[in-house]
């Protein structure tokens, strides 16, 4: 359960990420945040990150072995990445238009895969 909880809790998160670092791009090709100043950009996505934290932060307690969890600190690092890019490539794929993922894009991917599988093989 706690590796479940730990991996949902990551995607959550990512989600969240995504749309606090590269959402105010999207607003500002919607013509909604073309005239806020910069101030209000970082404050708009720090709000967006509040929820972020919210839930990469339990993720990581309940993940960790260092609380009982399944994960060691590296493993949680890995998989996040892994989770915080296949989110990433998900939302920019649905969400702006003209950016493509070309065959380089996935041999990065399968790149981070094997990554996964060596930080976890004991």
């Amino acid at each position: 359960m706690q590796i479940f909880l730990t991996i949902l809790l990551l995607v959550v998160s990512n989600i969240f990420m995504t749309f606090a670092w590269y959402g105010h791009l999207k607003l500002q090709e919607m013509d909604i945040s073309n005239s806020w100043p910069l101030i209000g950009v970082i404050l708009f996505s720090w709000g967006i990150a509040l929820f972020e934290y919210a839930c990469q932060v339990p993720a990581n307690r309940i993940g960790s072995q260092i609380n009982g969890g399944p994960f060691t600190l590296v493993q949680l690092k890995v998989l996040q990445e892994v989770i915080s890019l296949t989110v990433f490539s998900l939302i920019v794929i649905l969400c702006f238009k003209g950016e493509t993922l070309h065959w380089n894009h996935f041999a990065a991917f399968a790149c981070l895969v094997l990554a996964v599988f060596f930080v976890f093989m004991k």
